[in-house]
């Protein structure tokens, strides 16, 4: 069957592993480098079966070879030794696993083999290169949705439990069943399953969610301001089912004007404590994949009763502005309100009628429009940083099958939407910390930490070799503009993509904690997330944060929300992880039957065992093998970021444009392989 079998200690017989291969054991003796040091860190492995260790002491990660791995496996938390000296050939930090501390709770994805009364999980993955032993007995009555059995042949989620010394591969047990590979909801569930995030609600959340009245009483709408009667609507993407942010506008005396920013005020009807709020903290966020949307709440709550559906009636927590029309923000006010939105408009509809000024709202999005501009002028002018990337999207039919890739544009009527969100959050989070009674009011950040200086040196040596000039960054805000001038430079020119790449690398993750440092590439020293309380849960602490604060109430507990913080912050990397792998497996199937076709592309990334280059139009990236290139000799070099050609000279770069070969396109690892074309 073609798969990697784990050496390990033991007897020196050929053992046959799950795929008919032979292989000896037998562990090596260690006569590397001397050890200098031990660390703990995650694991990351290549398909390959070499290890990159992530140690939070050290800048780079730690090299280790297939062989001196130990059994540890991606995710596992490992015992590691450093070697006194680095890798000659790319001057990485070398060493080896001591122990497993920790295996991974996260299950891998494979199908089931079942020969007899042995059975194996042949795992489907870019960082698991080995075969699953696993207990088919164990397995046998575990259901699947649509009523499926553990079978041969069925797409499994297995949890890797141990690796014994003796055996040719790790043992695990199978933890779900998600149905025939190649079909499309199999494989959607299978990415859910494999990032730990759910794909259906339980019947007792279902319930509860049921048991929420739908009609709006006096009791609900006492104490709120009401904005009925006031101009107000919605801009969502066209086929949005969820609309948790309506805007309002209405002149004032005296030539002002009054801006709304309504949001679905979810915990009026989601209370803290109760099983539907147990699930969201749980999901922490709602996900997207390519064909669908798993959501944080239960349809009841996302799609009808908190969504700001046009001509309903809906319960709001607003912050809303008396502005200018430059923009300035005179007087602010926060609460609770019940609104009717008038008009309901996708991006591309407000678009039209910003550009035409035809149609409804015409003077209204023209007003805004104006002031979103100038909103973002003040930003960029505080420091804030441009990363606009070309962000694809693929498009699918009612089966899920892909059938295009597109680049989606942003516009005037995105834009719009985002600076007055963006006002809101910073609005919020400003009032809490500076003007709320309470005294050093414990709250939800969503924060941006300085750039990495270490890798702002190594941007400033990459732009060189595109004769740019990465400027000042011996402080963060010069460092900002110094960013934004070299991303203005490098604006259409072929090394474009390359450099904000680079750039992007150098910034730290956003991330939510109760400890404000600020949002550094928004330019912002406070700054939360108020806006999107049906798709975020941080949002919902928020909201309830915010409303107790009003009341009067004394600052919260500081170690529960940081707790709270650090859960959601996880929970978002794996959504998006998740997110990210749709699109990958959608792009593989829509290149899947073009193997041979050449395309047009640009150089992506570089590495010890590959050029990773993006196709046009689509941007599909994928890698090409140096070891299978037959042409020439290429060798990384990663002090000056390039891959040479040691026979031919050549010289490969970021940004640099090649033709590639389409050579395999697997759904099941979700891996596209190019061959390079010399010339």
């Amino acid at each position: 069957m073609g798969r990697k079998s784990k050496k390990k200690g033991g007897s020196s017989k050929g053992v046959e592993n799950s795929r008919g291969k032979s292989t000896k054991g037998g562990r090596r003796k260690h006569s590397g480098p001397k050890i200098a040091q031990t660390y703990e860190g995650i694991v990351n492995l290549n398909r390959d079966g070499i290890g990159f260790i992530n140690v939070p002491e050290l800048e780079d990660s730690i090299f280790v070879q297939n062989r001196r791995m130990r059994g540890a496996l991606n995710g596992d938390r490992v015992k590691v030794a450093v070697y006194s000296s680095r890798r000659p050939e790319s001057g990485r930090i070398e060493g080896e696993v001591l122990s497993v501390i920790e295996r991974s709770k996260r299950p891998h994805i494979g199908t089931l083999i079942v020969r007899g009364d042995k059975a194996w999980v042949m795992v489907e993955s870019r960082v698991m290169p080995y075969d699953v032993r696993v207990d088919i007995a164990k397995a046998s009555d575990l259901p699947v949705f649509g009523g499926l059995k553990a079978t041969d042949g069925m797409k499994v989620a297995v949890l890797v439990s141990s690796w014994p010394k003796g055996t040719p591969e790790p043992i695990g047990t199978i933890v779900d069943v998600l149905g025939r590979p190649g079909d499309n909801d199999t494989e959607m569930h299978a990415i859910l399953t494999e990032f730990q995030l759910p794909y259906r609600f339980e019947e007792a959340v279902e319930r509860a969610a049921s048991r929420i009245p739908s009609k709006i009483t006096d009791k609900d709408i006492a104490g709120r301001k009401d904005f009925r009667q006031v101009l107000t609507f919605t801009i969502d993407p066209a086929d949005a089912k969820d609309f948790d942010d309506a805007i309002s506008i209405r002149k004032l005396d005296g030539g002002r004007y009054e801006v709304g920013v309504h949001i679905a005020d979810v915990t009026w009807y989601v209370k803290q404590g109760g099983r539907i709020d147990e699930e969201a903290y749980n999901r922490g966020t709602s996900v997207y994949l390519v064909d669908r949307t798993i959501p944080m709440l239960p349809e009841k709550l996302s799609n009808r009763l908190c969504s700001l559906r046009p001509g309903e009636d809906k319960l709001c927590f607003s912050a809303v502005f008396e502005m200018d029309e430059t923009a300035k923000v005179h007087r602010q006010w926060f609460g609770r309100t019940i609104i009717n939105s008038d008009h309901r408009l996708d991006y591309d509809q407000a678009q039209q009628i910003i550009e035409t000024g035809e149609g409804p709202l015409n003077e209204e999005l023209r007003l805004l429009n104006d002031m979103a501009v100038a909103l973002r002028k003040k930003r960029f002018a505080k420091g804030a940083i441009d990363f606009n990337r070309p962000e694809m999207k693929v498009i699918v039919d009612e089966k899920g099958r892909p059938l295009d890739v597109v680049q989606v544009v942003e516009k005037n009527s995105n834009r719009l939407i985002e600076e007055f969100m963006l006002l809101a959050n910073r609005s919020v989070a400003e009032y809490v910390t500076l003007r709320c009674k309470a005294k050093n009011p414990t709250f939800v950040y969503r924060v941006h930490d300085n750039p990495n200086p270490i890798k702002l040196e190594e941007l400033r040596g990459f732009a060189a070799n595109f004769g740019r000039r990465l400027g000042d960054t011996a402080n963060p805000k010069k460092a900002a503009k110094s960013l934004n001038t070299l991303i203005g430079e490098v604006k259409n020119a072929p090394e474009e993509d390359a450099v904000k790449m680079m750039a992007l690398r150098s910034m730290a993750r956003a991330c939510y904690t109760t400890d404000n440092i600020g949002h550094y590439g928004l330019a912002f020293d406070y700054y939360t997330h108020f806006t999107s309380p049906i798709r975020r849960y941080p949002d919902m602490m928020v909201h309830r944060l915010l409303a107790m604060y009003m009341d009067g109430a004394a600052s919260q507990d500081k170690e529960y929300y940081e707790e709270c913080c650090l859960y959601a912050s996880q929970r978002e990397q794996l959504a998006t992880e998740a997110e990210r792998s749709s699109i990958r497996y959608k792009m593989v199937e829509f290149l899947k039957g073009r193997e041979g076709e050449v395309f047009e592309g640009t150089i992506s990334g570089l590495t010890t065992w590959g050029i990773y280059v993006e196709i046009e139009p689509t941007k599909i990236e994928g890698m090409v093998s140096i070891r299978d290139v037959k042409e020439d000799y290429l060798v990384f070099d990663a002090e000056n970021y390039r891959t040479v050609g040691k026979g031919t000279g050549r010289v490969f770069r970021l940004g640099d444009r090649v033709r590639v070969r389409l050579l395999r396109a697997s759904l099941d690892q979700r891996i596209i392989d190019y061959e390079l074309i010399f010339d």
